[in-house]
């Protein structure tokens, strides 16, 4: 799954990639948590006029997705990832597949290995980003929650696929990254369903991440400096945990 992201471009380095309609500029942020709000782009009505960008914008949603059917979000569980396998299926994400695909702009994410409890070793915390570096792009899905009074909130969610052979050793899932090349076909939800964007959701290339050990203070949200990406050593001596089964607990939601 995916639990933490950080995003510490600037607006300008986002926009250029994502090629959406111009943003208010955001700060560098180290600790993305769930509840938060996150910077998504969705497709538009129609491009500015003059305009030579795609019909995208940019909006903030909380991460964290509530289906529209839901009556009381108190008493439904926090969905921040969605499984992709299943989530054409799944009555919480049938909707927004079909019409409310959404982009995530990441510069990397948090992922922690859990070793096997009778060893008793603690858990390493893993700044894992792109080896090329930059901007990239997760696939997710919004929905606006609307109460009984009118308010509305929009919600989002990150779409996970089983761990590449790279990531495995920490953990069995990680987040579904699109391509540049592919931004405009995931976006479109007017005319490709999602049986048609389903070969965008699978694990990114093996020599695409580079995992960094990190420090544990990437575990309190109050900590959302730069510093919680500098890497720290390891000892030699603990082997990563056991390669779990990619195909294990499929019928979970996450």
């Amino acid at each position: 799954m995916c639990g933490r992201f950080a995003l510490t471009q600037t607006e300008k380095e986002v926009r250029e990639l994502l090629g959406y309609l111009e943003h208010e500029d955001f700060p560098a942020r180290y600790n993305i948590a769930p509840t938060q709000p996150i910077l998504v782009v969705i497709s538009g009505d129609r491009p500015e006029r003059g305009s030579n960008l795609p019909d995208r914008r940019a909006l903030l949603v909380r991460w964290g997705f509530t289906p529209a059917w839901v009556k009381d979000p108190k008493e439904f569980p926090l969905l921040i990832n969605a499984r992709a396998e299943t989530a054409i299926g799944k009555a919480s994400f049938r909707a927004a597949m079909r019409h409310r695909r959404i982009l995530i702009p990441a510069s990397g994410f948090y992922e922690w290995r859990r070793p096997s409890k009778e060893n008793g070793e603690k858990s390493q915390a893993y700044w894992i980003r792109p080896k090329r570096g930059g901007v990239i792009a997760f696939a997710g899905l919004m929905e606006t929650w609307s109460s009984a009074d009118g308010s509305e909130i929009d919600t989002g969610a990150i779409l996970t696929t089983s761990a590449n052979r790279t990531m495995r050793p920490i953990h069995d899932r990680m987040p579904v990254v699109i391509k540049p090349e592919d931004f405009t076909r995931w976006l479109d939800c007017k005319t490709q369903e999602p049986r048609e964007v389903q070969d965008l959701m699978v694990p990114v290339q093996e020599d695409f991440f580079e995992a960094i050990p990190v420090s544990d203070r990437v575990n309190k949200v109050a900590n959302m400096g730069p510093e919680l990406q500098t890497p720290v050593v390891v000892d030699p001596s603990i082997k990563p945990s056991k390669e779990p089964d990619a195909g294990g607990g499929q019928l979970s939601l996450f």
